[in-house]
């Protein structure tokens, strides 16, 4: 079963004022779709080419592991994005409040996580049992290896912002927090 190319869940233009059609076009366009690619290429004619995306990341190595978990990463993070503002459902809130206090503790803690991690990356809001936590990952590291669900993460390799906030992480950080869909994170949490 062959990896496919995810749909952007909204056009390539709604973002503008986050993240121009440029950045999209190339972030998605370019990098997935290569990641997609070298993906199908790596599992044809293996047994990895019968297995769901999730299960390739769980036992891969090398280069495989590396396109794999960069289609999923990506996927879940381009999901994780809404074009306009959403409020944060009480079922959401609620466990948040619990993990963290608050939501500003949450999204300060989230943003900071995010700026602090070094180079190319992902942070993470991922749930292990009934606790939330913020987790950071290097290159295509992804959160399922190490058996937490994730709820929600934010791209800090630099093609993810570079075109429209060059070296000011924390502007994108700030804008991806406004631009959080907190329905895929409620939708993720069950």
């Amino acid at each position: 079963m062959a990896v496919q190319m995810p749909a952007l869940p909204y056009a390539q233009d709604a973002l503008e004022g986050f993240l121009s059609a440029s950045t999209l076009s190339f972030h998605y366009g370019k990098h997935l779709k290569n990641y997609v690619d070298t993906t199908n290429k790596l599992i044809a004619g293996t047994a990895d080419e019968s297995k769901s995306l999730t299960d390739i990341i769980k036992t891969a190595k090398g280069p495989l592991f590396n396109n794999a978990a960069q289609v999923f990463n990506h996927q879940f993070y381009f999901e994780s994005i809404s074009p306009k503002s959403t409020s944060v459902p009480p079922e959401v809130l609620a466990i948040i409040e619990h993990s963290f206090g608050s939501l500003d503790e949450f999204l300060s803690k989230f943003k900071a996580a995010a700026a602090g991690n070094f180079g190319s990356g992902w942070t993470w809001l991922v749930k292990k049992g009934g606790t939330l936590s913020i987790v950071s990952t290097s290159n295509a590291g992804c959160p399922i290896t190490d058996g937490f669900t994730p709820l929600l993460t934010v791209d800090v390799w630099e093609h993810a912002y570079y075109l429209d906030y060059q070296n000011r992480r924390a502007d994108y950080l700030a804008k991806f927090c406004e631009h959080i869909d907190w329905a895929k994170v409620a939708e993720r949490l069950v």
